[in-house]
């Protein structure tokens, strides 16, 4: 599932990171940019993973609470005063 346009043009961002780090990672990965911007296509796809799988936990547990509404009725009603 890709989330976003690949052949999107690339552009300069800031970021405010430590130095030393930066130094250190630099030294690691030929191409920095290309590092991060692999972490964070990942980061994205990961939490929208989450995002979808939680959005179809909910759907379930309604569609489970409303078949359950619908067998049983609401607990709500033996105790209305109305």
């Amino acid at each position: 599932m890709l989330a976003y346009n690949p052949a999107a043009p690339k552009r300069p961002v800031n970021l405010s990171l430590n130095a030393d780090l930066v130094r250190h990672a630099r030294v690691l990965v030929p191409n920095l940019s290309e590092k991060v911007e692999s972490m964070l296509r990942a980061f994205v796809e990961e939490e929208q993973r989450k995002r979808a799988q939680a959005d179809e936990d909910l759907q379930a547990t309604l569609a489970a609470w409303n078949e359950f509404d619908a067998r049983v009725g609401s607990f709500a009603e033996e105790h209305s005063i109305l």
